[in-house]
């Protein structure tokens, strides 16, 4: 039921979405149990969440483009490649159940949070140049696959991002700001997506998308502000986080 103490909470939420969400990803491990938590159906509740989180993305991707902590000539050429995966994530989950990705998902996050911890400098300073055609081999391929994810089951988006920008030499506030801009891309192609097969509440995507907006613009401020050493011990946390959701929903469901 649609009350005022409805629309507070899921603006309460949006906000810590989009705050976490603009520093290092993984605001949808707020959003979208909050969607749920008030009666939403599965399929409603993820679309929903799309477009809040859309908006959410373009504030911080906006932020960090005014504070110049995005690689556009990079992102720009990758932006189709995390749109069109995202599109065709959609589409595959009416034909298969995102739970067959669980435990690789699963691996691949444990993998990610003890290698982040391990490289103790690792991410504290941009030493990306350009990429060689040996890198574009894999890496373009790989934005792929993540954009795919995003729109097949979603948590976890963030710091895959992220951690591929990691890879290829970027600090941890840089990595962040493109995750974000390429995040915008799939997150846009999964609400086009849903909104296409009529899984999107309006009403609810919107209130909570106003306190998103204003939780993602904190954000970013938060992480340009405060540096790379910060943001990564908020990556790690949300990492860590995400792990213990994808076992309990593995183990536990």
């Amino acid at each position: 039921m649609h009350t005022i103490l409805t629309d507070f909470f899921l603006m309460a939420a949006g906000f810590c979405s989009g705050f976490i969400d603009a520093v290092v990803g993984g605001g949808g491990l707020i959003s979208t149990p909050a969607l749920l938590s008030i009666g939403l159906p599965p399929q409603i509740a993820l679309g929903t969440n799309k477009l809040a989180s859309s908006t959410g993305s373009l504030t911080s991707t906006l932020t960090f483009i005014q504070s110049g902590k995005i690689n556009l000539r990079l992102t720009t050429k990758l932006f189709p490649l995390s749109f069109i995966g995202s599109a065709c994530g959609v589409l595959l989950v009416h034909f298969l159940s995102p739970e067959v990705l669980r435990p690789l998902i699963l691996f691949l996050l444990i993998a990610v949070t003890i290698y982040t911890i391990a490289k103790k400098d690792w991410g504290s300073t941009s030493l990306y140049s350009n990429l060689n055609m040996k890198t574009i081999l894999w890496f373009f391929p790989l934005i792929f696959i993540i954009g795919f994810y995003d729109g097949f089951l979603g948590p976890g988006t963030g710091s895959f991002l992220i951690f591929s920008f990691l890879t290829i030499g970027f600090d941890f506030v840089r990595a962040a700001g493109n995750a974000k801009l390429l995040n915008f891309g799939s997150n846009i192609a999964g609400l086009l997506t849903f909104a296409a097969l009529g899984y999107v509440n309006y009403g609810l995507g919107l209130i909570m998308a106003v306190a998103l907006i204003v939780g993602s613009w904190c954000g970013a401020k938060f992480a340009i502000k405060h540096g790379s050493s910060y943001v990564k011990v908020f990556f790690v946390v949300i990492t860590v986080l995400l792990i213990g959701k994808n076992v309990y929903s593995y183990f536990f469901r």
